[in-house]
């Protein structure tokens, strides 16, 4: 979905800390960017923040990183944080296909991959976060045992992504067709999530270890 531009947003988040717009200078830092030694999780494709936000306050012993592309969206999440004064959460805006280039080995924890793009179409399933070509990249730098948690309200691409997951050696933890119907209690939802709640639209969601 294209944005309409925010020119305002860029100066914004440039004064703010809490944004790193140059992460792969800190490949092997991220500790010392928090200040701490507590674990690092990593939400890929956070729009506008609510879910990272309210995780980042019910975890405070855990650090999070997340990370988007539009600034018009991203300005958002760092409001958000801004108004919690969490201090455990920072934003990256990055193209994700570049995601490899960020982190060492073994730094990151885990993987939100919450409502990202489909790409329904067969020429472009390459562009999906959870195409092998993207799973290949995680596992160098996610920390044993290699965790992902995926959450969509598209089937038919949650049903390819459990293939692309079995390829690459992931095992299936949890899953379910209807999490909000499900026993799964650790739920924090996105604002997408809660718009499809509302519509009645069932979330595949499922937990993934290699």
């Amino acid at each position: 979905m294209r944005l309409r531009k925010k020119w305002w947003a860029r100066p914004e988040m440039e004064k703010d800390y809490k944004v790193i717009f140059a992460p792969a200078e800190l490949a092997g830092k991220w500790r010392e960017v928090f200040g701490n030694h507590y674990p690092i999780h990593l939400e890929l494709g956070c729009g506008r923040g609510s879910f990272i936000t309210r995780l980042a306050q019910a975890q405070h012993r855990i650090n999070y990183i997340a990370v988007d592309m539009q600034d018009e969206v991203l300005v958002y999440a760092l409001r958000k944080l801004n108004e919690t004064g969490l201090e455990n959460v920072r934003i990256v805006p990055l193209n994700i296909e570049k995601i490899g280039e960020v982190f060492a080995p073994g730094e990151i924890g885990r993987i939100y991959l919450n409502f990202s793009t489909p790409w329904p179409k067969k020429r472009h399933h390459k562009r999906r976060l959870t195409h092998p070509n993207f799973l290949k990249q995680y596992q160098a730098f996610l920390k044993e045992p290699k965790e992902i948690w995926l959450k969509t309200d598209n089937e038919p691409f949650f049903l390819d992504s459990l293939d692309y997951l079995r390829e690459q050696g992931f095992k299936e933890e949890y899953k379910t067709f209807d999490l909000h119907g499900s026993d799964f209690r650790e739920n924090i939802m996105t604002e997408y999530e809660e718009k499809f709640a509302r519509m009645g639209i069932t979330i595949k969601f499922g937990i993934f270890k290699e």
